[in-house]
């Protein structure tokens, strides 16, 4: 069975310097697009570990605590991602000047 095994150390860095790389890139070009291909991504990967976790054979049962520990770091990346996304939908907006369609986060962006 293949896992995609994001708690080896080296992985995650090299995932998470990834997501940061474009993150930044996102907000140079101020296209909140690159940061939802980035949050579906993720989502994708969170699917994929979840539905392993849950139809995890009983000869796999030594991948239950990787399993467990990916898709917490899975959740991690989603909520960055996640925060950053609406972070440079606002950016984009406010470039355009276009109307969000929710300021409910307005509060939030004004205190970082």
């Amino acid at each position: 069975m293949f896992i995609f095994d994001i708690s080896n150390p080296l992985t995650l860095i090299l995932m998470l310097a990834a997501t940061v790389l474009l993150i930044f890139l996102a907000q140079e070009l101020k296209r909140s697009s690159v940061g939802a291909i980035t949050l579906f991504t993720y989502l994708i990967i969170l699917i994929m570990h979840v539905t392993q976790l849950l139809t995890l054979q009983e000869e796999y049962r030594n991948m239950l605590s990787t399993l467990s520990k990916c898709v917490a770091i899975d959740f991690i990346f989603v909520l960055i991602t996640f925060f950053s996304y609406l972070w440079i939908d606002d950016i984009e907006t406010k470039v355009k000047g276009k109307k969000s369609i929710n300021n409910s986060l307005d509060w939030f962006w004004k205190k970082i």
